[in-house]
């Protein structure tokens, strides 16, 4: 099985691609100061896309990359009438040859690096290992810019496993003449400090409730003015944690955990054992991991409304500001939320690891809560 066989690892299950999205929503700030450092003739051979994920830096890559590769030879330079017009956006028109062979990974002056098969060939690597950049460098080598420019997408830049990070390395200390590098990073601290020393960063930032909206729209996310308030809640602005958000019932799942926060100090245990049950068992990986992080969601938000003194301003279920109100009315009960927030996280990751029975995981990290609860209480 090749990888050309496999699930893409940069795409988001029931959203497009970012290569076929033509559209980005509220990252203005990030695309103007690519266009100024275009037009002032200061264009960096190597690029950090950085922000939390989902926000669009993906998108943003495809945007810069097909920008790059449509501009004639000898970008800005003046021509017998003067110096061309500079472009104001990194659009291009749907119907752009560019455009359409981006959409087919056919255009061959953009590459793109991304996690290849593991060795036995039938799923993705959990990395990025060192053979995907060593191809890269083949297929570059092979290929010619014709006085136009090359851009190299790396997605996502934070996946790569030592070895291939040192052997990008050598790309940013060496780049190819006419080559631009795009990485797109989640975790730049996962980086090694060479390369981010060697890349000037593009920083995306969450997008705002009524972004959300516009960008689920397009999604085709057909949710009410509540639920996109808590989609934008739980997914910190991102909209790709939005659409797994969706995808796998979030909404529901975080209103089980509320009703369960609920009933503490005093545990509701059938409720609890239904919601561990809920992820339990084989082909339920993705279910966990999303109960596991809206509960590390709810903690956090306990934490922080405690320290401040009043629930979150906007809820992200209808029985939240009152649950939160009443397990964290102040700074003290505050900080007993921040203990627990780190260590249930901890304590249910290494469950993970060691295999431990996935209810039984879910209901000691639900225990954990309400013996902090009672602690508060007292």
């Amino acid at each position: 099985m090749s990888a050309e066989d496999l699930p893409e690892p940069d795409r988001v299950e029931g959203a497009a691609h970012p290569r076929e999205t033509l559209t980005l929503i509220g990252q203005e700030a990030a695309e103007t100061a690519f266009l100024d450092a275009f037009g002032a003739d200061r264009l960096h051979h190597g690029w950090l896309l950085t922000g939390p994920e989902g926000v669009g830096k993906a998108t943003l890559a495809w945007r810069i990359a097909r920008f790059l590769v449509a501009q004639p030879a000898g970008g800005t330079e003046d021509g017998l009438f003067g110096a061309p017009e500079l472009p104001r956006t990194l659009a291009l028109p749907e119907d752009h040859p560019v455009v359409r062979r981006s959409m087919v990974l056919s255009e061959p002056s953009i590459f793109l690096l991304r996690r290849g098969t593991n060795e036995k060939g039938d799923r993705r690597a959990a990395e990025i290992l060192v053979g995907e950049v060593r191809a890269l460098k083949r297929r570059m080598a092979l290929s010619s810019a014709d006085g136009g420019r090359r851009v190299i997408i790396v997605d996502a830049a934070d996946e790569m496993n030592v070895s291939a990070a040192n052997a990008l390395l050598k790309l940013l200390e060496e780049p190819p003449a006419n080559t631009v590098l795009l990485l797109v990073c989640h975790r730049p601290a996962r980086l090694l400090p060479t390369i981010r020393s060697r890349c000037r960063e593009l920083r995306l930032a969450p997008l705002s409730p009524a972004q959300m909206t516009e960008a689920l729209a397009d999604a085709a996310a057909d949710l009410s003015p509540q639920e996109i308030e808590a989609v934008t809640e739980l997914s910190a602005g991102s909209v790709g944690a939005a659409l797994r958000l969706l995808n796998l019932n979030g909404l529901t799942l975080y209103g089980r955990l509320i009703e369960v926060l609920a009933s503490l100090p005093d545990l509701d245990r059938p409720r609890a054992l239904a919601l561990s049950e809920a992820v339990a068992g084989r082909g339920r990986e993705a279910e966990l991991d999303l109960l596991l992080g809206l509960a590390d969601i709810a903690l956090s938000r306990l934490a922080r409304a405690g320290v401040a003194g009043h629930p979150p301003e906007r809820a992200a279920h209808p029985e939240e500001p009152r649950v939160i109100g009443r397990l964290a009315p102040d700074a003290r009960a505050g900080r007993a939320w921040a203990d627990i927030a780190q260590s249930a996280s901890d304590r249910a990751r290494r469950g993970r690891s060691v295999n431990i029975d996935t209810a039984s995981l879910v209901f000691d990290m639900l225990t954990r809560m309400r013996e902090t609860a009672a602690s508060v209480a007292a």
